[in-house]
């Protein structure tokens, strides 16, 4: 029997690219699952309906979610930002911080009190390789995710011992409508590998089901990561080539 059997999970996003597969395989192995978006969830068993990018309807689902706890939080629900940082727009870049950092921090901190009440729960945070590598033309995005990872080892630290899990799973590129025609380009001139989305969902479910701390996909990324974080320079100066092309094709 699956450790997800009788658990209320709540998805962000789950009416989503991403979120519609972690949700199926979340009630597939027996949870109850509901989903959080701006469309109802069609394979979940209850749906919040609900708009992330208004102050009120953030507030008021926090109240709910802190009257009634799951046991369970998978904050999915993601904006992306591509282009230069200097031609974004303010009203962009403020969703774009919203839904990807200060959505999945508010929900954190609405159920991480009832959870260590509780003794038990586990809040789980879906970021991006581009947190830990940060990457030109996704500033924004990047910098977000960035936040998140870091929220989240925050969380974890604070929440130790108290029987809360805190889980953080950095992706790859998905195939999914988070990418529009410019990002598919870009990820064409640079080489970037786009995974299927109902396989990063498995990855999701299992980093979930075993509690996992910290789960970063792709074997090279992960290299790329750490190298990233003690010589930067080296990404730097392999990231020389894609920037020019990117300056040629997107400037």
């Amino acid at each position: 029997m699956s450790s997800l059997e009788g658990k209320r999970v709540a998805v962000t996003g789950a009416a989503g690219g991403l979120g519609t597969p972690v949700a199926e395989l979340l009630a597939a192995r027996g949870a109850h699952v509901t989903g959080i978006d701006r469309l109802e969830c069609t394979v979940c068993a209850s749906s919040i309906v609900t708009d992330l990018s208004d102050d009120a309807a953030l507030l008021a689902l926090c109240r709910r979610l802190a009257d009634d706890p799951p046991d369970i939080l998978v904050n999915i629900a993601g904006i992306m930002r591509f282009g230069l940082h200097e031609s974004q727009p303010f009203d962009a870049l403020s969703l774009c911080y919203r839904i990807n950092l200060i959505v999945p921090a508010a929900l954190a901190q609405t159920v991480a009190g009832p959870m260590r009440t509780r003794g038990s729960g586990q809040i789980v945070n879906i970021g991006s390789m581009l947190g830990a590598i940060p990457y030109p033309w996704f500033a924004a995005y990047s910098s977000s995710k960035a936040g998140l990872a870091a929220l989240s080892q925050a969380l974890r630290r604070e929440l130790a011992g108290s029987g809360v899990a805190v889980t953080h799973v950095s992706p790859r590129a998905a195939k999914t409508k988070l990418n529009d025609g410019e990002v598919e380009r870009f990820l064409d001139l640079a080489g970037m590998k786009a995974d299927d989305p109902d396989w990063v969902a498995r990855r999701i479910v299992a980093a979930i089901e075993g509690r996992r701390t910290n789960v970063s996909i792709g074997a090279m990324e992960r290299v790329y990561a750490a190298l990233n974080a003690l010589v930067p320079a080296v990404i730097d100066s392999g990231l020389k080539s894609q920037v020019r092309r990117a300056r040629a094709a997107f400037t």
